[in-house]
C-alpha cells in the first residue's frame, strides 16, 4: 500500500468518525434522557435535584398563601381597637335614650339622640360591627353572658328577658359579649293560680 492511498484510508476514517459523532450530537441533543442513561445510568442527583427543587416551590406557594391570610385578617381586624373604643359611646346614648324617654319634656333631645345613636350604628356597620343580644332572642353562650334569671309570662325558657349591656361582634369576631337576663321558666296563670 502506498503512502497516498494510507493517507486517503485515514482520511476517509476520520470523515466517517466525524460523520458518526454528529449523528451521535444530534441523537443526544434531541433525547436528553437517553444521553443521562448513557453517561450516568445510575446517578439520582438530577432526580433528588428536582424533587428538591419542587418541594421549595410547594413550600413558597404555602408562605405566600399564609402571608396573603394574615394580611387579609390584619386588614379585617385593623378597626377593632377604634371600634371597642366606641362602644361605651354608644352605651351612653343607650342610657340617654332609657331614661329620657321618661320625661316628655326631653322628647326632641331624645328624638336627636336617636337620630345621632343610628347615624353612629350605620357608620360602624360598614366597619363589620354588628351587635348582638336583642330581648326575645335564644340565649347563645359564644356571644351572650347570663347574669341573672327571671321567670317570665311571655318569653319562653332559655330566651333573653332584658339586656343590661348590648354585645358587639366584629366581622364574626365577638368583641364584646351581651349581659343578657335569660328566661328560667314561662310562668302562667295557671301556675300562679296552683300555688295558691
Amino acid at each position: 500500500m502506498s503512502k497516498k492511498q494510507m493517507q486517503e484510508d485515514m482520511q476517509n476514517l476520520n470523515e466517517e468518525i466525524i460523520s458518526e459523532d454528529i449523528e451521535n450530537n444530534e441523537q443526544t441533543a434531541l433525547n436528553p434522557d437517553d444521553c443521562k442513561a448513557l453517561i450516568c445510568p445510575s446517578c439520582t442527583i438530577h432526580k433528588d435535584a428536582e424533587e428538591i427543587r419542587i418541594r421549595a416551590i410547594a413550600e413558597m406557594e404555602n408562605f405566600k398563601k399564609r402571608l396573603q391570610k394574615e394580611k387579609d385578617e390584619q386588614m379585617a381586624y385593623a378597626a377593632e381597637s377604634v371600634l371597642s373604643d366606641l362602644l361605651p359611646t354608644l352605651d351612653n346614648l343607650d342610657l340617654a335614650i332609657q331614661y329620657g324617654s321618661k320625661d316628655e319634656a326631653c322628647k326632641d333631645t331624645i328624638m336627636g339622640v336617636e337620630m345621632t345613636k343610628k347615624l353612629l350604628l350605620d357608620a360602624i356597620k360598614k366597619h363589620g360591627l354588628e351587635p348582638v343580644g336583642a330581648l326575645g332572642e335564644p340565649f347563645n353562650p359564644e356571644y351572650h353572658e347570663a347574669i341573672a334569671q327571671e321567670d317570665h309570662d311571655t318569653i319562653p325558657a332559655g330566651h333573653i328577658v332584658n339586656v343590661m349591656q348590648k354585645g358587639y361582634v366584629l366581622k364574626g369576631r365577638l368583641l364584646r359579649s351581651a349581659k343578657v337576663s335569660v328566661c328560667k321558666t314561662q310562668s302562667t296563670s295557671r301556675n300562679i293560680d296552683t300555688k295558691i
